[in-house]
């Protein structure tokens, strides 16, 4: 009772100062009518807190997130259910859920009055520019009686969670298989090994089906032998993402950094939708394979809060990959590179594996001089170079293209001996200038 009489509005609190001048008049005066009005006064807002302070503690409210992870641009639906679980009927619920300030401004709803036993639901959208989890509420509920006198708020403690994943962009199907990919598809494949079940015959071990015992072998051998399983043959893709903070240039949401999420994410999506097993892994340590169960949502919820590392490099990302290196596809999302970089990535392509860079010329996202920019050129030119000549598959990327225009040069081979003369010629004139 003593939080709702603290609750009073101006107009409560006047009605109650009115009713206490008029009850001391009426008593000095000796006027009854006058001690009726100052009674009904000060009643008046002492009920409303009284309604008002019952009600507030018998509402439940429920959150329900629709979807509750969307791309970063897109919209999301937020939909607030209050049930009214007292006998009291409840006043007008003036409603505020708390939201980041990347989710935009505050909803402020107005719900009209509650029966008792009744629910009612509202429904807000909220829109985020930036990729992150963000966290939905909690919400404040504010109550009124219906004269406006007593109003009290409630917060509910619960959140929720809203994940926005990088914007993913539809990719064109292409051919991505090298001179090393598998027969009879079209895509860089690799042998998927069932535990040690990678020869003709084994050993006997208890549990094992007997109609898989290979009588030949156990009559030769002296003991009990079985067929092992057939390898199944499934393309596999490693999807490698630079988070060096020195190799990426600009803020917000047109750095390159971005532009590097937004494709590691669109080409991770793309290449699960045809039918690869994929792996993710950058140089500050992650390390996540999408399976059957976890599907895209694991790779696009860990992009979604992905930043740049200070502490990341070359090197790093070169010995993850190869903790696991089992050939297959491999296309990397590459910020700036010095030479000596790039040459650590082009040990990455082996005899069994078909390496494809998205090279991002992220000097290009400043206005830097010219004298600057040519020297970047260079500098760039000659880490392009770097991979061609180990087999890397190289596209070049600047300010403004787009993945979805350049992502068919990945399915072009060696790419021929006439860009390679190009990118050399390139190199040659700037050093001897």
């Amino acid at each position: 009772m003593r939080e709702a009489l603290r609750g009073l509005t101006t107009r409560g609190r006047s009605f109650l100062a009115a009713g206490t001048a008029a009850l001391l008049c009426a008593v000095v005066l000796g006027e009854k009518d006058l001690m009726r009005v100052a009674v009904l006064l000060v009643a008046l807002p002492l009920l409303a807190a009284l309604h008002v302070g019952r009600a507030r503690y018998r509402l439940a409210c429920t959150r329900s997130l629709d979807p509750y992870r969307v791309q970063a641009g897109a919209s999301a639906r937020v939909l607030l259910r209050l049930q009214n679980v007292s006998r009291l009927p409840t006043g007008t619920l003036l409603l505020e859920d708390r939201l980041p300030y990347a989710l935009g401004s505050r909803p402020r709803l107005v719900l009209e009055r509650l029966g008792a036993q009744q629910a009612s639901s509202v429904a807000y959208t909220v829109r985020a520019e930036l990729r992150g989890r963000y966290d939905v509420g909690p919400l404040t509920l504010r109550m009124t009686d219906p004269f406006g006198l007593c109003e009290l708020t409630r917060s509910f403690p619960s959140t929720d969670k809203l994940t926005v994943i990088p914007q993913v962009s539809a990719l064109q199907l292409v051919r991505l298989a090298g001179e090393y990919s598998g027969t009879g598809d079209s895509r860089a494949r690799s042998v998927a090994v069932h535990g040690e079940d990678d020869a003709a015959t084994r050993e006997y071990r208890r549990g094992d089906d007997l109609r898989r015992v290979h009588w030949r072998s156990t009559a030769r051998v002296g003991e009990l032998m079985v067929r092992r399983e057939e390898q199944p043959w499934e393309s596999r893709a490693t999807v490698l993402l630079d988070t060096r903070s020195a190799a990426h240039r600009g803020e917000g949401p047109t750095a390159s950094f971005e532009w590097a999420v937004s494709a590691s994410a669109s080409i991770a999506v793309h290449l699960r939708q045809a039918g690869y097993r994929l792996r993710m892994v950058t140089d500050s340590g992650a390390d996540l394979d999408a399976t059957e169960a976890t599907g895209d949502g694991l790779l696009l919820d860990h992009l979604a809060e992905v930043k740049t590392s200070q502490r990341g490099d070359v090197s790093s990302l070169v010995d993850q990959v190869r903790r696991r290196a089992d050939g297959g596809l491999i296309i990397a999302v590459l910020g700036l590179l010095t030479p000596g970089e790039a040459r650590l990535l082009a040990a990455l392509r082996t005899s069994g594996t078909t390496c494809v860079a998205l090279f991002m010329d992220t000097n290009t996202w400043l206005n830097l001089p010219a004298a600057t920019r040519e020297a970047a050129e260079r500098e760039h030119a000659t880490a392009a170079l770097a991979l061609l000549q180990s087999g890397w598959r190289v596209l070049r990327v600047k300010h403004g293209d787009q993945l979805p225009s350049l992502w068919p040069q990945a399915a072009k081979g060696q790419q021929g001996f006439a860009v390679r003369a190009a990118m050399a010629e390139t190199v040659g004139m700037g050093g001897g200038r």
